[in-house]
């Protein structure tokens, strides 16, 4: 994977915490995303960790420049800013998923695992402001459901903020049947990440 982060403390704790896990590879480090965008194809990483807070170019920009040039990649955000302009625009621009900078490190590495996986983490609050802004985009509840009452559930969860692991011990399921709720929905809405499946759901007015 590849970090952005202009603060160095932060960035080499970031790094070593990540090396130093299994199953995980640090192939870059960046202080700003000029020096990046540089070399990011290079790097070939299948994840990117960037903050949004950085010097020279913005990290809403780097964004949506590193989308433009690895479009299959996915890309997180850990920052501490959880504006709703800016957590708006980081989504917008192709970021899938936000994270804030007071996540535990556990639950940071396992955000990076869901991310690879698919899935789009957020930090709870996050979620909640995405749902709140996605409300106000909802159509009328006039459309029937195609979902389970499971499937319902299972959305509702993942649109609070849950990962797969926190549905799971929710609905007292196995984590293997969580996975198998969530490839059903994501066919039957024609999606490939959680927050496009939540956004879709809530739109048709499937969940709150």
């Amino acid at each position: 994977m590849v970090l952005i982060e202009d603060h160095r403390g932060t960035r080499e704790g970031l790094a070593q915490l990540i090396s130093g896990s299994p199953g995980f590879d640090v192939a870059g480090r960046y202080s700003a995303g000029e020096e990046a965008l540089k070399n990011i194809v290079h790097d070939a990483p299948n994840v990117i960790l960037t903050d949004i807070g950085l010097p020279g170019i913005s990290g809403i920009e780097v964004v949506e420049q590193i989308r433009a040039l690895l479009p299959g990649t996915p890309i997180l955000v850990l920052t501490v800013h959880g504006e709703d302009q800016l957590v708006f625009d980081a989504l917008c621009r192709g970021a899938c998923g936000y994270l804030l900078k007071d996540i535990a490190p556990a639950r940071l590495l396992e955000s990076i695992r869901e991310l690879h996986a698919g899935g789009a983490p957020m930090s709870p609050e996050i979620a909640r402001r995405v749902v709140l802004m996605l409300q106000k985009f909802a159509p009328p509840k006039n459309e029937a459901s195609r979902m389970s009452p499971r499937q319902i559930e299972v959305l509702q969860l993942l649109a609070e903020g849950h990962s797969y692991k926190g549905c799971a011990e929710k609905l007292g399921l196995s984590m293997d049947t969580v996975r198998f709720h969530i490839r059903q929905i994501y066919e039957q809405l024609h999606v490939h990440t959680k927050s496009e499946a939540v956004r879709k759901a809530m739109r048709s007015g499937w969940i709150a």
